[in-house]
């Protein structure tokens, strides 16, 4: 009994050893710290986000001595926006506008003071809205008015589902309430018979781009500003860029999802992932991807790629998000009686 006493003793002290062994090597490992956050985003800024994401982790281990990780997610911006509310995985959502985290606030899972979190209500970058046609632009589309023609095959997302669908409709609403000077009946007379010439209205915005580029369809792609920088980058010699007389400052949204966040212990680096948009370095990245730096300084940097003295109206001209969503394209909405005609 004696004998066999010592042997416990013995694995006892054995296995003593072998745990401090191994608390050692984890107190080790845990010197530096991982953090995984998610990024969910409308599908046009999947290439800035790659970039960004890699000097933000860069910075992030830099300033805090922690190792992050940066997982991101793109598709369609109200589709997007449905997915969190559903459950997927955000800690940070970048989405097209303002109504799609409104619509996560509601849910619960936003603080309802988003918009004020950040500089320039939420929004670290701007876009507009234009034209791409093919090189030589044989329907010589020069504005709006031109795109209602006989003939004109147009490419375009859906305002049910994309974001950047949404500003191209109030972009062409604009146009019109210039043009006819407020007659709503001429406004959706103008806007169904545009609608018509869609040949392919695709769930999001590089969807579009994709069928107009990659699959060769349509005459024109009303796109994203920065979608049509990229792709005249990408396919030299091949492209035009066509602003029209109205436009629209695009202002995407972002925001901390606070619920998620909190759950997966990482608010602060979710907080500091949205703070470094503003940062130089990140607003020149923005610059270089085709989006319009919130920085009025760094903005003038990049005088050669934008029309700055373009005529842009804003959401304001709509009475804000939450009044055009829901007359423009809640069901039942303006969209939805031009489009079923």
């Amino acid at each position: 009994m004696r004998k066999r006493g010592k042997t416990c003793a013995g694995v006892l002290t054995l296995l003593a050893a072998a745990v401090l062994t191994g608390c050692a090597g984890q107190t080790g490992s845990e010197k530096v710290k991982t953090i995984t956050i998610t990024n969910v985003s409308y599908d046009a800024t999947r290439e800035f986000y790659q970039e960004y994401n890699r000097i933000f982790e860069s910075y992030y281990r830099d300033t805090y001595k922690t190792k992050i990780t940066v997982v991101q997610s793109h598709g369609g911006s109200g589709g997007q926006a449905r997915s969190v509310i559903e459950g997927a995985k955000a800690d940070v959502v970048t989405l097209a506008l303002g109504q799609d985290i409104t619509m996560i606030e509601k849910s619960g899972l936003i603080n309802s003071e988003w918009i004020k979190e950040f500089e320039d209500n939420s929004s670290p970058y701007t876009s507009a809205i234009v034209f791409l046609v093919r090189k030589g632009n044989k329907k010589k589309i020069k504005d709006w008015s031109d795109l209602v023609k006989p003939g004109v095959e147009i490419i375009a997302p859906d305002p049910k589902s994309s974001g950047g669908a949404c500003w191209n409709f109030l972009a062409a609403w604009q146009y019109a309430k210039v043009t006819y000077h407020g007659d709503e009946e001429k406004m959706k007379s103008f806007a169904a018979d545009l609608y018509r010439n869609v040949s392919v209205m695709d769930s999001g915005a590089r969807g579009a781009t994709t069928t107009f580029v990659e699959n060769g369809q349509g005459d024109v792609l009303i796109a994203w500003e920065n979608e049509a920088i990229n792709t005249v980058k990408e396919y030299p010699d091949q492209y035009e860029i066509i602003t029209p007389g109205i436009s629209i400052l695009a202002q995407p949204s972002v925001a901390v999802v606070d619920e998620n966040a909190l759950r997966d212990k990482a608010e602060k680096a979710s907080e500091e992932y949205i703070k470094y948009l503003y940062s130089d370095e990140a607003q020149r990245l923005i610059g270089k991807y085709g989006y319009r730096p919130s920085n009025r300084k760094i903005l003038s940097e990049f005088s050669e790629t934008f029309d700055l003295n373009v005529n842009l109206c804003t959401i304001d001209d709509f009475g804000g998000w939450d009044t055009a969503y829901k007359t423009y394209f809640a069901d039942e909405g303006i969209f939805d009686e031009i489009y079923g005609n």
